[in-house]
């Protein structure tokens, strides 16, 4: 699981990026250098990369690509900062929140999930299906995801008052004993990480309750842009490739990892298995992968502004994504 990391001071540690260096995946090529830095840790949230990568298909777009995994400690933005990634996949509202308060020079060229895989997970046997359900319980949030809750329920026209919002520390174990009725997870692997605790869980998205983010998106800075067009839409066009081979069938690819991108993780093969086919309706559509519609974006714009963040559209670049 993986839920957005606290960035306020990213821009203040951007040489921290460089550890991320040493624990890459490199494609073999003999191409133009590009590097892209990853949101956590190796797991099928990136899998369209390392079907890339293992295909050559960077290679074939004269890429030679080092993909840097990320992490806990990792700041996605600040890799790019520092020069140590050319792209990285960010959550939109560190990145908006940059640019609008911190004059961060960046652009949102893609996003991976058109639907932000964010949601509040509760047991089967006590349901919470709607934010409705959330009211008199007890539900625990990340405390750097309280405000994405509280937008939530306010949209929905639900007093935060009449949820009983506690910290939460990434671990299901409270919610299979009973301890809290919900919590806010990645519902595209959680509620299987609790069913093989035992019991049956169900989830759903913020998103679908009119907090409509994207997540995963794809960031460069002003420069970056600049310099490497050709090789960003490259990588855009090279990336698309992958997720696209490895949607076709999203249980083939995760066996044939266990030992190489997903060795360490501890996680079953079981798990990614579910995590990779729970995101495929996430991320895929009518305009491809990586697709960033107007309204999607107005979207974007509106929700953050609940948050108090304000997105505008130039902050948008698509004009990439019509070079595929």
């Amino acid at each position: 699981m993986r839920l957005a990391i606290d960035r306020r001071k990213f821009l203040k540690l951007s040489a921290a990026a460089s550890a991320a260096a040493t624990l890459g995946g490199r494609a073999a090529s003999a191409g133009t250098p590009m590097t892209m830095q990853a949101a956590w840790i190796n797991d099928a949230e990136f899998a369209g990369y390392f079907a890339a990568i293992d295909k050559g298909y960077y290679s074939a777009e004269g890429m030679d690509l080092t993909y840097l995994p990320g992490g806990p400690d990792v700041i996605p933005e600040s890799t790019i900062i520092a020069g140590k990634a050319d792209l990285a996949l960010t959550t939109p509202d560190t990145t908006i929140k940059a640019i609008s308060e911190q004059g961060a020079k960046f652009k949102i060229i893609g996003a991976q999930y058109q639907k932000n895989p964010i949601g509040i997970v509760s047991l089967a046997s006590k349901p919470i299906k709607t934010p409705q359900d959330l009211v008199g319980k007890t539900l625990a949030v990340p405390p750097v995801n309280v405000i994405s809750v509280e937008a939530m329920l306010k949209l929905n026209n639900i007093d935060k008052a009449q949820v009983n919002i506690v910290p939460y520390a990434y671990d299901p174990t409270p919610l299979i004993k009973g301890e809290i009725d919900a919590s806010l997870d990645f519902t595209t692997n959680v509620p299987f990480t609790i069913k093989q605790a035992g019991p049956e869980a169900v989830s759903f998205l913020l998103y679908d309750f009119g907090f409509t983010i994207f997540n995963d998106t794809v960031v460069v800075t002003e420069d970056t842009l600049n310099a490497k067009r050709k090789e960003l839409v490259s990588w855009l066009r090279a990336s698309r490739k992958g997720w696209d081979e490895n949607f076709v069938d999203p249980a083939a690819f995760p066996p044939m990892w266990a030992d190489t991108w997903f060795k360490g993780t501890g996680r079953t093969v079981e798990n990614e298995i579910y995590f990779n086919t729970a995101q495929k309706p996430l991320m895929v559509n009518d305009g491809g992968i990586f697709a960033m519609s107007e309204e999607s974006i107005e979207k974007n714009i509106k929700a953050l502004s609940e948050v108090g963040i304000k997105a505008t559209r130039d902050m948008f670049d698509t004009t990439l994504l019509a070079e595929i």
